[in-house]
Parts: C-alpha cells; structure tokens; sequence
C-alpha cells in the first residue's frame, strides 16, 4: 500500500519582509507540534494525578516538574542522540551538537536526561527519588506515542522490507521498497499499551519503586520486540551476532534496571508487612 498523503510541514509562516530583507517561509513541522502535544499532555495528567491522596506532589508544583523534564527530555535526547548513534561524527564536527535544528532525537538520552532533571527536583523538593519517579512514570507514554506519529508524519525510521499487506512504500525512501510501518507499531505499544498497563498499576498505592520497573520493564520489552521490524540506522545496522539492534542493547539495561526495581519493591513491601 502507498504511504498516505502527509505534508510534514504543518504550517508555513511568510514569506516577510523585514528592513529591507525578505526572510521564510518559516516552516512549522509536525513532529514539533507532536512535541508540544507530548508535554500538554504529560501537564495535564500530572495536574490530574497531582489531586490523589497519594500523590507525591501538589499540583502547584507540577509546572515546574514539567519544566524541568521538559529541559532534562531535550537535552538529553539531543545528547543521547549524537553519543549514541553518530559519535564519530561529532568527533569531526563538535558544533553538530548544538544545531539541533538538524534533527535527532534519542529516547534513551532523554531518558537519562529526565532521570538528571529529576534528581535535582526531587532534591530541591525534598522528596524520595523513586517515589517522584512513580510519580512521573504514566505520564511519559502518551508523549512517546505522540513522538512516533511525528516519525510517520516526517517519514523518519520507518521499517525493514516486507511483504506484509499493510506494508508501506515511503516516497522519501530512495529503494522504493515496500516496508513495515514500525512507527505505528512503536506508538501503539510506547504510547498506547504501555499507557494503559502503567496507568492502571498507578492508580493504587503501590511500594516505592514498582510503577517505575514496570515503566522500565515493559518500554524495554516493547522497544527491543519492535526493532525486529524497525530498519536499523544506515551507519551502524547490528552491533552484534548480525541481529542486534543499538537500540536493543540501549534498551538491556532498561529491563534488567526494571524487573530488579519491581523485585526490590514487592520484597520491600513483604518484609514490612511481616514486621508490622
């Protein structure tokens, strides 16, 4: 099937003049309203989450929890980004890291990223890590589902070849191939699945630290199944045994940090009831 009909520019603003100068079109993209959309709706379910008896926050602050996840998210994708997957690059061009205009984002940068940013917040609250972490877990997914149909919409890490029925021919794909459309399967599963299971485990009290592996172990699970049908990046194909993915062995730790944080709360939780 076609690849349908999607202009990634959103909106084109100008061309206009100013001091004598002709400058624009200036070209607002999909994939940056997707991120607006991301961190309104992680606001929205913050405020919301923020009215629970349990809630670890009150809901004036969680302006400024989406501030500093918002700069912990970009800084650390664009970071993530250029470390990860085109390191040798910077090595010959360092200032490539601040064009951000350029493009490239890293999940797992700005994972890291958030978890800084959340560090000096939960300090500067004075509030338990993981607790603020529990806090933040359910409202990522919706902003990773956004951030994939951005992808779609720009055309950006689409799948390997297949003959599947509902795979895609992407006219910005110079191999004219037919491929899988992983970036739906990507925000199906980061966006939506993974919205849904951690949501609902949230919505009850639960030990410190659960709700976190189980972000951690089901965007993991999710992300590793999802790159058997995501092309692999051009420069670096399979980092190992000629099937692993970077994104793969990026996301290893993820699982490994998650299922032990779930291990480590539910133990937590059966000793103090067999000391209260």
């Amino acid at each position: 099937m076609n690849y349908p009909e999607l202009d990634p520019i959103a909106l084109s603003i100008g061309p206009f003049e100013f001091g004598g100068q002709e400058y624009g079109p200036l070209d607002i993209h999909w994939y940056g309203i997707m991120y607006l959309i991301a961190f309104a709706s992680a606001w929205l379910l913050a405020m919301h989450r923020a009215g629970f008896s349990h809630a670890i926050i009150n809901r004036q602050q969680v302006e400024n929890l989406v501030t500093y996840s918002a700069f912990g998210v970009i800084l650390g994708g664009r970071f993530g980004y250029v470390f990860f997957y085109h390191f040798d690059y910077w090595l010959s061009d360092p200032l490539w890291l601040f064009r951000v205009w350029e493009g490239g984002m890293s999940f797992h940068g700005g994972l890291i990223g958030v978890t800084l940013a959340l560090v000096i917040y939960s300090f500067r609250i004075r509030k338990p890590f993981l607790a603020l972490t529990d806090f933040v877990a359910p409202l990522v997914p919706l902003g990773l589902g956004f951030g994939r149909l951005g992808n779609f919409i720009g055309q950006e890490l689409w799948g390997r070849a297949s003959d599947v029925p509902w795979a895609m021919v992407f006219p910005k794909d110079p191999s004219g191939l037919a491929r899988h459309p992983s970036q739906l399967y990507q925000a199906a599963l980061e966006g939506g699945v993974l919205f849904v299971a951690v949501y609902w485990f949230s919505a009850r009290p639960r030990p410190r630290g659960a709700v976190t592996g189980l972000f951690l172990t089901l965007y993991a699970s999710f992300r590793i199944f999802a790159e058997f049908f995501r092309q692999p990046d051009q420069h670096i194909q399979y980092d190992l045994f000629g099937w692993v993915t970077r994104g793969q062995i990026l996301s290893l730790p993820m699982l490994l940090l998650g299922v032990g944080l779930m291990i480590w709360s539910l133990a937590l939780r059966r000793q103090r009831a067999q000391t209260a």
